[in-house]
């Protein structure tokens, strides 16, 4: 008997989590042979890396560009 593990959105999701890890592996710890794994995109068909970019604007996402602010979940203190 076959048995099918079929990924749940969160899961899918989590995909992205670990495209973004993968592409910092690539940039810092991939040697003279290259990355290990390749990402080819479903919809062009081209080799692609994962970059994290603003939702509003499009610019990369980079930590010193973003500053934290309380969301509406925030515990009051």
């Amino acid at each position: 008997m076959r048995h099918d593990y079929l990924l749940t959105d969160k899961g899918y999701e989590f995909c992205d989590v670990l495209m973004a890890i993968t592409a910092w592996g690539d940039r810092w710890t991939a040697g003279d042979a290259g990355p290990p794994v390749l990402l080819r995109h479903g919809d062009c068909g081209k080799l692609t890396h994962a970059e994290l970019r603003c939702a509003q604007c499009g610019a990369p996402l980079h930590a010193n560009a973003v500053d934290v602010e309380a969301g509406p979940g925030t515990a009051p203190v």
